[in-house]
């Protein structure tokens, strides 16, 4: 079964179940990957499906702390139980134990000694962990590591 077709028989449990907030995440998903797939022109596999989703994941997290900043609890917990409902759906995430094994990895790989090199590093690394880890989670583990050396 493919992620999408996953997500759809989701989605017929959350209108079963009428759970409204599941459902909401689930729709608001769909979507997104119908916009990508429109945009492309092509259908998406699992590896764009999982691009749109830790793009949604992000834009959730993004919401809760600009909420938590306004003092908007109730939104605050609307998005979270929203990000819950997708993060189903997103591979293990790297812990940073492995995020930076895969950094030191990459660096000796392309020969990077300097922050002149970042762009070759995070060019290489990031295909490998897309989906698996934050972006500038890795950009400030990348950005630790060079800054280090140089």
């Amino acid at each position: 079964m493919t992620l999408k077709e996953r997500i759809v028989e989701d989605m017929k449990q959350a209108m079963k179940a009428k759970d409204k907030l599941k459902l909401d995440a689930i729709r608001m998903l769909r979507g997104a990957i119908r916009d990508r797939e429109i945009e492309k022109q092509l259908d998406l596999d699992d590896d764009g499906v999982i691009q749109v989703l830790a793009n949604q994941v992000k834009k959730r997290r993004d919401s809760i702390e600009q909420f938590r900043d306004a003092g908007r609890t109730d939104l605050v917990e609307r998005e979270e139980k929203q990000l819950q409902a997708l993060e189903i759906y997103m591979p293990q995430q790297l812990s940073l134990d492995e995020v930076k094994h895969l950094v030191d990895e990459v660096i000796a790989e392309t020969g990077a000694s300097s922050m002149r090199d970042m762009g070759k590093v995070m060019s290489t690394i990031m295909p490998r962990i897309r989906g698996k880890a934050d972006g500038k989670q890795v950009n400030q583990i990348v950005r630790e590591t060079l800054g280090g050396s140089a």
